[in-house]
């Protein structure tokens, strides 16, 4: 059956519009004790800083409890947190409570499986059968227990210490790091201080309703004008919920996925390290694919997506890679993105090499990326129209080797989306106006 409330990253929606309504949360609750743990277990539940956050906590609680499973509450906790400790714990299963990187009005609720891993779709498709029985109270003697606990983070924080073999050590490393007024805001600076970071935190003040407002990985300008203005080496910024990474270098330029992509995949090569192919997406700039061509390192293009890039990992035994907008895999570290872990890996790089992120950085030359949205009153395949796909053979071969074109739907919205890659600008982006001239035309009929 398809399902009416997963989507490819659990349940996620404006808070107080169906779905993320506190009945429907009580529900799905009680339906997902019964499928993932039927004959009782335990559950852990992070969640990020949304004020809403409290509201799906108590939720959750209640359905679970009342089905006889046992809850232990982290608080604030990064989602990859929740996949490493749910992984850790025996007869367990996650949940995490975040809308990511979107506004504080929306949130979402996600589970992962007594492996770390996110569930897949039959699980989520029981799940929400399971969730037409309504929400169930076992007798007293069988009702779960629940309990916080701060040993959680700290367990955490352990693990991202040691991603790093040998550890790390940045005694007088000036780093200043944006946590989003998100899920890391505890744990993203302990971490940073014990290892002996000369830290300047920002972005580490929730208030309930300034998740991901004007700082984070979504909006790095406040980190960037900060690093540079207090002279520090570098500056990380995190997404709400902590799986997402990206860095400014010490001259306040911004550093994305597909930099840090090349700096991790660069040093593993060079220290023997590197297993299989780096896996990118669809959306990774040019330069990234031609700067591991360089080195003689093999890149795969998946889908727009951290689960499609995992599972091309997989296919291929690679253990590193992401997406542009800073979702990490480290799979030699752990098995899902970490943006504290990605930071770390590209920290040690900087302690191992004497280099600063500039310097590290300069391998790779980013193409100029050239984006246009068209507007259509109905989707559909541009690459099906004649007149489209000979317009995008055209720039194609206008680019040859030094560009590249991606013409998709939206799965979204009613746009077909143009872009084009090559090495200048002007014409990259007279070349992107020239397909998009032809998908307007055909839209039009």
């Amino acid at each position: 059956m398809a399902r009416k409330y997963f989507g490819t990253d659990g349940v996620r929606g404006r808070v107080g519009d169906a779905p993320m309504t506190v009945d429907f949360t009580l529900r799905l609750a009680s339906a997902a004790a019964r499928v993932l743990a039927p004959n009782g277990g335990k559950a852990l539940i992070g969640k990020d800083t949304r004020v809403s956050g409290y509201m799906f906590e108590a939720a959750l609680e209640a359905g679970l409890v009342a089905a006889g499973v046992d809850v232990w509450l982290t608080g604030p906790m990064p989602t990859p947190g929740v996949a490493y400790l749910t992984k850790r714990k025996a007869d367990t299963f996650g949940i995490v409570i975040s809308a990511s990187h979107n506004p504080y009005e929306d949130n979402g609720i996600k589970f992962f499986d007594n492996a770390g891993g996110k569930l897949s779709d039959e699980l989520e498709e029981q799940i929400e059968d399971e969730m037409e029985r309504g929400v169930q109270t076992q007798h007293s003697n069988r009702l779960g227990r629940a309990r916080r606990s701060d040993a959680l983070l700290e367990e955490y924080q352990a693990f991202c210490a040691a991603s790093v073999p040998g550890g790390i050590d940045l005694t007088g490393l000036k780093i200043v790091l944006d946590c989003a007024n998100g899920a890391g805001f505890k744990v993203g600076p302990r971490l940073m201080a014990a290892l002996g970071a000369d830290l300047i935190p920002i972005g580490c003040s929730p208030n309930g309703r300034n998740i991901n407002d004007g700082c984070g990985s979504t909006s790095p300008g406040l980190l960037q004008l900060t690093v540079a203005g207090v002279n520090a080496a570098c500056g990380i910024a995190l997404d709400g919920d902590g799986d997402r990474l990206v860095m400014v270098d010490h001259l306040g330029r911004l550093l994305d996925g597909d930099q840090l992509l090349y700096i991790i995949a660069k040093d593993r090569q060079e220290r023997g390290e590197l297993q299989g192919p780096v896996v990118g997406t669809v959306m990774s700039n040019l330069g990234l694919e031609v700067a591991l061509r360089e080195l003689g390192i093999g890149f795969h293009r998946a889908k727009v997506g951290d689960r499609y890039v995992l599972s091309l990992l997989k296919e291929h035994g690679g253990v590193i890679g992401g997406e542009t907008s800073g979702h990490i895999l480290c799979l030699d570290r752990t098995s899902t993105g970490d943006a504290l872990v990605s930071a770390l890996q590209v920290l040690a790089v900087m302690r191992r090499t004497g280099k600063s992120l500039a310097e590290l950085s300069a391998g790779m030359q980013k193409f100029p990326q050239v984006m246009r949205n068209v507007r259509v009153a109905q989707r559909f395949d541009p690459l099906a129209v004649p007149a489209v796909a000979t317009a995008v053979a055209a720039v194609e071969k206008s680019l040859g080797g030094d560009g590249r074109v991606v013409l998709r739907a939206s799965g979204t919205e009613p746009l077909i989306r143009v872009m084009v890659e090559g090495r200048d600008e002007d014409t990259t982006a007279r070349c992107a106006d020239a397909i998009a001239d032809a998908v307007k035309a055909a839209a039009k009929g």
